[in-house]
């Protein structure tokens, strides 16, 4: 294994037992590692508990004042769960001159993820066209910020919510960070050891529920993994804040930079978590090598 395709954690669960667990370099069972995109998922969630509270809905458009007097206010949440927003975004993580994702992360965006995405221009209408954007995701965790309570700077009232209702609900112990602006980085910074990230892996694969208790309301993992668009560049489909896997019915893929992934086979009842440092042209392959661990697990029906 080369150093541009290091795998530091994989980790699958079948029946809810752990019958496979591997570390890389440097990596244990207790190591904390980055979710990268992967958090997009966890926000997904978060957005199903608040519509659930009846704090938002799907359907709401003018969503922030600084949208109001343009045709921004048009946008759906639906459509930025969707990545069809229109909004003008360059999801590049090489060239810090064209990306806005670097911008945002580490630039002149860094203090304030979610200002920096809602104060792009449009570029196409609203629901048009599909392009993947971690700037959404920002806008998707202010406008949560905002439904919630929090004030500027502060992210107490999101932070209790996530800890409350969704990681200690399903027993997960994870890290999310904030910026300076209290708005959760949604779009990327989530830290968890690979067990935990299988336990929300195991709310998706069980429809929303932990325990015995329902999490996320019904209808809300159907709503993650309805497709709506096929990427080429991944040869994953896309649902909303969550990737498919084509030939895997009903499946659910949470996907982040750098090879992060939580495969969520639920026909097979299998849970897959792959953390580690691989460049973009070595994906497919991570992603080919779990589809051939997965099919080593027989179709025995949904849960």
């Amino acid at each position: 294994m080369t150093d541009d395709n290091v795998t530091l954690a994989q980790l699958v669960l079948h029946k809810g037992e752990v019958v496979s667990e591997l570390y890389g370099p440097d990596a244990t069972a207790e190591t904390t590692l980055i979710s990268w995109s992967m958090a997009k998922s966890i926000t997904h969630a978060l957005v199903g508990i608040a519509q659930m509270d009846g704090l938002l809905h799907v359907e709401d458009n003018n969503l922030f004042p600084e949208w109001a007097h343009d045709d921004r206010r048009n946008i759906t949440l639906q459509q930025l769960l969707e990545m069809r927003s229109g909004l003008s975004w360059v999801e590049d993580y090489v060239d810090d001159d064209a990306s806005d994702v670097i911008d945002m992360l580490f630039g002149s965006g860094k203090d304030d993820n979610g200002g920096y995405a809602i104060a792009q221009p449009l570029a196409s209408i609203p629901g048009s066209e599909w392009l993947y954007s971690s700037g959404t995701t920002n806008i998707v965790t202010r406008l949560l910020g905002n439904v919630l309570g929090d004030t500027p700077g502060s992210h107490e009232h999101i932070e209790r919510f996530m800890r409350t209702r969704l990681f200690d609900a399903i027993g997960m112990q994870a890290e999310p960070k904030f910026d300076a602006a209290g708005t959760f980085v949604g779009s990327s910074y989530v830290y968890a050891t690979a067990r935990e990230f299988a336990k929300f892996g195991q709310l998706y694969l069980h429809d929303g529920m932990s325990n015995g208790k329902r999490i996320l309301p019904e209808g809300w993992v159907d709503h993650a993994r309805t497709q709506h668009v096929f990427d080429d560049e991944t040869g994953l489909g896309y649902g909303a804040h969550w990737w498919t896997l084509p030939g895997e019915h009903n499946s659910l893929v949470a996907s982040g930079y750098e090879g992060q992934y939580i495969m969520v086979i639920p026909d097979r009842d299998v849970v897959v978590v792959r953390l580690g440092k691989t460049v973009s042209a070595k994906r497919n392959s991570v992603v080919a090598g779990l589809r051939e661990l997965i099919e080593q697990f027989p179709v025995t029906g949904g849960q």
